[in-house]
């Protein structure tokens, strides 16, 4: 009979961030995935040796998910993506370089010579900035009282959406969107070689040679509450008696799992979380036509274009992978006909020519990029134990605190197993 001290319940970033932590504290973990597949939104798809993540991914070198990545004592093989890049925004359907240091505003043609001066204090600010010391107000809060120049305040938006990929400033709350502007200003973002699967396989390996069980093909329906222990049951009839559960999924999978979640912390939770989704196209193609053209943002639309080639190693025969996003509203509707469109547009713009160079192409019309994400609207930050049902605890991406995105999913993973590991005399139980 195997015995567990904690089961995981989805393999993502935050399910196995928790397997690592604990099992290295010589737990016993079994983690538990319903696909065939590990990583949940860290996938990577092979498409005829192309390397393909699920939009486009940067990890912020300085970011919490980095740090925790190192604690564990995992490397990472890749490339700063910001350094040295020319940054192209895209107004008016043309294309304009936008200033990134001193040379660079006094040199743009984009802003007036009053404008120049706002962009410079403003990043001189920004980088001085004590996140701490932000109030608790929205972005757009924050903006309207700090930048008077219109121009200005879209590149800025500009910049909010692209580090945190939600459009929806009056929603946002200012301090974990300036936090990450500020750290992709101070030390940029790394894009991985052989994309985000290289995370989840590094992650996996070491879970594996400290103890920890990982299960794909085994879809848990339901978690049943004990006061001492938690009854797991799968789909193919598999149960599991365990003291512990953490559950790494969206917030919509944990209600429909837990008995009596309605009656929880988790009940709140979940609807109060306001998801975030883009419409994603990524092309593997020959080259550039245009290579001066290598990462550019929409400033009077919510899009995003990145070779992430330039940085990492995503196929061996030399075919680049560009990733484009147009990041949608969560309170407005969604036209994919229209979004495509618009993403193949901004290639037409940047790139003339370019489908005579496609490879290969892949279309994520609607890609959940996080579940939730710090808003305004939030009334209280989630778990990780879940205060009603001793034992049962939740992580992922909707599960951070003022993280954002990866850096949410990675922190959330700790926490619970952090959690997990301050708790005494914890008992063991059996599989049956």
């Amino acid at each position: 009979m195997l015995t567990y001290d904690v089961a995981v319940v989805g393999s993502g970033l935050a399910g196995l961030t928790a397997a690592n932590f604990l099992a290295r504290e010589g737990k016993k973990i079994v983690v538990l995935e319903k696909t065939k597949r590990l990583g949940g939104r860290a996938m990577t798809n092979d498409k005829n040796g192309v390397l393909m993540n699920l939009g486009p991914h940067g990890l912020y070198v300085s970011g919490d998910a980095a740090n925790i990545l190192t604690e564990l004592g995992i490397s990472l093989p890749g490339g700063n993506a910001t350094k040295p890049i020319q940054l192209h925004g895209i107004l008016n359907h043309d294309v304009h370089v936008i200033p990134t240091d001193f040379p660079s505003i006094m040199s743009s043609t984009l802003l007036s010579w009053k404008a120049k001066l706002i962009l410079g204090k403003l990043m001189g600010k920004v980088m001085r900035l004590n996140i701490s010391s932000v109030q608790e107000v929205s972005l757009k809060e924050w903006v309207d009282a700090e930048i008077s120049d219109q121009m200005v305040r879209q590149l800025f938006y500009s910049i909010c959406r692209l580090t945190s990929y939600v459009n929806a400033p009056a929603l946002q709350l200012a301090k974990p969107v300036l936090k990450q502007v500020k750290r992709s200003l101070q030390a940029g973002v790394l894009y991985i070689d052989g994309g985000w699967v290289t995370v989840i396989q590094k992650l996996k390996k070491q879970a594996e040679a400290l103890g920890a069980e990982i299960v794909t093909n085994k879809n848990v329906t339901n978690i049943e509450h004990h006061e001492h222990y938690q009854i797991i049951q799968c789909s193919d009839g598999t149960v599991i008696h365990v003291p512990n559960c953490i559950i790494a999924t969206s917030p919509k999978e944990a209600m429909n799992m837990v008995t009596g979640a309605e009656h929880t912390s988790l009940r709140l939770w979940n609807e109060q979380a306001i998801p975030v989704t883009a419409c994603c196209l990524d092309i593997g193609i020959k080259k550039l036509p245009n290579p001066k053209h290598q990462f550019a943002i929409g400033l009077d639309q919510a899009l995003f274009f990145t070779n992430q080639s330039r940085a990492a190693k995503l196929s061996e025969d030399g075919t680049l992978v560009v990733s484009l996003a147009k990041y949608h509203n969560p309170m407005e509707e969604i036209n994919i006909k229209t979004d495509k469109l618009q993403l193949e547009l901004v290639m037409d713009l940047l790139h003339p020519g370019w489908r005579n160079e496609v490879v290969v192409q892949q279309f994520l019309p609607k890609l959940t990029v996080s579940h939730d994400f710090p808003h305004t609207k939030r009334i209280e930050n989630p778990g990780p134990s879940i205060p009603e049902m001793k034992g049962i605890f939740i992580a992922g991406d909707w599960a951070g605190h003022e993280e954002v995105l990866a850096d949410a999913a990675v922190s959330s993973g700790k926490r619970a197993a952090l959690e997990i590991l301050q708790a005494n005399d914890m008992p063991v139980a059996k599989e049956g």
